[in-house]
């Protein structure tokens, strides 16, 4: 009778998942705030090392006069991620407005006590995508996955990195991390500091788009042609297959999750079809559990048509990358799998300049040069316990 009883409270509690879920998306896509952004011109400088990174952004940030504006995912209670608290509450004291937004379970080590600190030492901080009915489970699910820094509205940085040792190559699983970050200066720069606006005020319900003191005038054009491109649940996997069902020759995929929608494996079904060149490159040693085994039945439809699948063997590959065509390039903070398409909320830079292709092809060539090829063979001899983890995987792969 126990084990009855237990069974009905498993079935309510998925049920109940479920629903939430489905309800939660559908309230939230309907209500989310649809924007769409313009072409610019920008300089932009392609930063693929934790190390060199952080010394950048931190530079930068020590040179702020106005205001500082980050937003992250995830900040770890490590000594990395201290230093750079340390660093927001100097330039606070220094007269420097400060804004600090986190991924409320994403950056869940920052306690209430070390909020407090930075608060009183004038940085105004906020989680955001807390957990909240009426849809709990959904809220808890969907994350703020952007980074996004914004210094004196001239200065911006987006793309894969995070604040922890973890990025600078201090995680003796995982390192070294190899990941894709710009540094932006330039008119495109507005645009950013509008996407760090729709979250703070999403978060605060502070309203800093309007303030033109965050937007100069004063922004020129640089030399590389690029657009931003927000996401919230919706959007990225129509534009996903746009790029793929358009591509003439070849496509470059990087990712650390391969876990496409149907609708985006059947355009790279198609596209292989025609004699586009396909190539992706995922890490040999995940950082989620599942996730690695999630990707094997895709691969496994794509191997024998032709595509050419890696697995990074240098370290943990957190790239989000795609490249089309040796032409075009989208570098941001959206992942190739389901619930980036479903359920975070992203943000994507398209670069349309020659010259900055070049060099991530350059660094893509590196990524595949430090991988093994994939083979059909070896995926098909995997043992029993890892074809139930591919099961188990395609169970919940919208919530990996």
């Amino acid at each position: 009778m126990w084990i009855l009883t237990i069974f009905i409270i498993l079935a309510a509690i998925i049920l109940w998942c479920i629903l939430d879920f489905h309800f939660g998306r559908k309230a939230f896509v309907r209500t989310a705030y649809r924007r769409d952004y313009q072409k610019r011109q920008s300089d932009m400088e392609l930063i693929s090392t934790g190390p060199a990174f952080f010394e950048r952004l931190f530079a930068d940030i020590k040179e702020a006069t106005s205001s500082i504006h980050c937003l992250f995912y995830i900040v770890e209670n490590d000594h990395l991620g201290r230093q750079f608290l340390e660093l927001l509450k100097q330039k606070a004291k220094e007269g420097v407005e400060v804004r600090l937004l986190m991924d409320k379970i994403g950056s869940f080590k920052i306690k209430k006590k070390m909020v407090k600190e930075l608060q009183d030492n004038g940085i105004v901080v906020y989680f955001a995508e807390k957990p909240k009915l009426p849809y709990l489970f959904f809220s808890t699910q969907q994350r703020n996955h952007r980074k996004i820094t914004v210094l004196d509205g001239k200065i911006g940085y987006l793309g894969g990195y995070n604040v922890g040792k973890a990025y600078i190559d201090e995680d003796p699983k995982l390192s070294p991390w190899r990941d894709y970050h710009m540094r932006i200066v330039g008119e495109g720069t507005s645009d950013l500091q509008r996407e760090f606006g729709v979250d703070w005020k999403r978060a605060t319900g502070e309203d800093i788009i309007n303030k033109p003191a965050y937007f100069p005038s004063d922004l020129k054009k640089g030399a590389m042609e690029h657009r931003f491109f927000p996401s919230e649940g919706f959007k990225i996997e129509s534009q996903f297959v746009e790029f793929i069902s358009t591509a003439k020759k070849s496509i470059f995929i990087g990712t650390p999750y391969f876990i496409p929608s149907e609708e985006v494996l059947d355009a790279l079904v198609k596209a292989l079809k025609r004699g586009i060149k396909v190539t992706i490159v995922s890490p040999e040693k995940p950082d989620h559990p599942l996730v690695k085994e999630a990707a094997f039945k895709h691969f496994r439809k794509l191997i024998p048509l032709g595509a050419e699948v890696y697995h990074y063997q240098t370290g943990f590959y957190h790239s989000k990358l795609i490249i089309l065509d040796d032409e075009f390039c989208d570098i941001g903070t959206a992942n190739f799998d389901l619930r980036s398409f479903y359920v975070n909320l992203e943000l994507n830079n398209f670069t349309y300049t020659q010259s900055f292709v070049d060099e991530v092809r350059k660094e893509v060539q590196k990524d595949i040069e430090g991988s093994k090829k994939v083979s059909l063979d070896e995926l098909n001899s995997v043992s029993i316990f890892t074809r139930f983890k591919e099961g188990l995987a395609s169970l919940v792969s919208i919530l990996l």
